[in-house]
């Protein structure tokens, strides 16, 4: 078997496995918790049938979160394996290139504009899980996207990576000075809100979650071809024939339409796109982008599920957040990255 086609083999395979895990992991979340369900009735639920109760906590408690954490991982790690293609730099994900915080400063702006609407801001509140708070995030994200793509072209990887990070502290900054003219509701809104959390979204809030991320698949496989040719270089990349700038300016719209959604209905969600991406790399032993994309999302997937699971956990006391889980399988991961990755000791 020729090397040229193991990428895509790999991927299969490794598809079907964690497919295999994801599906299981989440039939195990929607029966476990501070009241268990046995599976069979898990079954009866999902069939229609079975105890009401225990199909309320099925089907109204348990399987919105599963599918959001599902959706949400998803999307984060194709994002991940975009941003971090389109950046050359294994350490880009919207949250250390400043775009998660561009999502929250665009939300904090947007909780404290309904301050000034008079009475009309109690009926905006209420519907502050739609499609508003969504447009806010996408703003937000969208702008610190496109500043640092224009900032890539003339710093390096550590330099792009550093400044990043840094801007995440003068814009919490400027998010508490903008939360201070908020009104008190708005302002547990936000706090709530960037907590990160998958048991927010009801089962009617998914599709718009879902319409977004769906286009943004379907750009991410429109420019994974061409991505991959900009890996080599721009050079080569226009030899093809490929419009760089385009092509730039298609994959960041990809990006902002897998993660805006999901910053929005779940709030700055960290580590999934930063360190999926290089588990579907070790995988698929391929920089190619279409192969990693479905170990890319189903990796995303299975990370934010069990993250979940451990957040709802039948604790007997719940201090757990979700990004608190998350930071301790990702925080790791990533310094093993920085002190043991060839590409990182490389850069300059």
């Amino acid at each position: 078997m020729s090397a040229a086609i193991n990428p895509e083999l790999r991927s299969s395979v490794g598809s079907a496995v964690l497919l295999a895990v994801v599906v299981s992991t989440a039939l195990f979340a929607l029966s476990w918790g501070m009241i268990g369900v046995p599976w069979r009735d898990v079954f009866a639920a999902l069939a229609g049938g079975g105890d009401p109760l225990q199909a309320q906590i099925v089907l109204g408690l348990r399987l919105p979160r599963v599918l959001t954490a599902i959706l949400a991982g998803g999307a984060l790690g194709i994002g991940g394996v975009l941003m971090q293609s389109l950046f050359r730099n294994p350490m880009a994900d919207a949250w250390s290139l400043g775009l998660t915080a561009g999502g929250q400063l665009g939300v904090a702006m947007l909780v404290t504009a309904a301050a000034f609407s008079g009475p009309a801001a109690i009926a905006f509140l209420r519907g502050f899980e739609g499609i508003s708070i969504t447009l806010g995030a996408m703003l937000g994200i969208g702008l610190f996207a496109l500043a640092m793509a224009s900032l890539a072209r003339r710093v390096g990887t550590i330099t792009l990576l550093v400044v990043g990070l840094m801007l995440g502290f003068p814009v919490q900054g400027i998010i508490s000075v903008v939360l201070h003219f908020a009104n008190r509701v708005g302002g547990r809104v936000f706090s709530g809100w960037s907590d990160g959390n998958f048991a927010g979204v009801v089962l009617s809030d998914l599709p718009m979650i879902a319409v977004p991320v769906a286009v943004g698949l379907v750009l991410a496989i429109f420019v994974a071809k061409p991505l991959t040719a900009l890996l080599i270089g721009e050079t080569y990349a226009k030899s093809l024939g490929t419009d760089v700038t385009r092509l730039r300016r298609l994959t960041l719209a990809s990006v902002v339409l897998l993660v805006a959604p999901i910053t929005a209905y779940c709030g700055p969600v960290t580590f999934i796109g930063l360190i999926v991406p290089h588990f579907a790399r070790a995988i698929a032993r391929t920089a190619r982008i279409a192969p990693l994309m479905p170990l890319a999302a189903l990796s995303g997937a299975l990370l934010a599920l069990a993250a979940d699971i451990v957040v709802h956990a039948p604790w007997e006391q719940h201090f757990l957040h979700l990004n608190a889980v998350l930071a301790l399988v990702g925080a790791p991961v990533v310094i093993a990255l920085l002190i043991f990755s060839p590409t990182m000791r490389g850069q300059r």
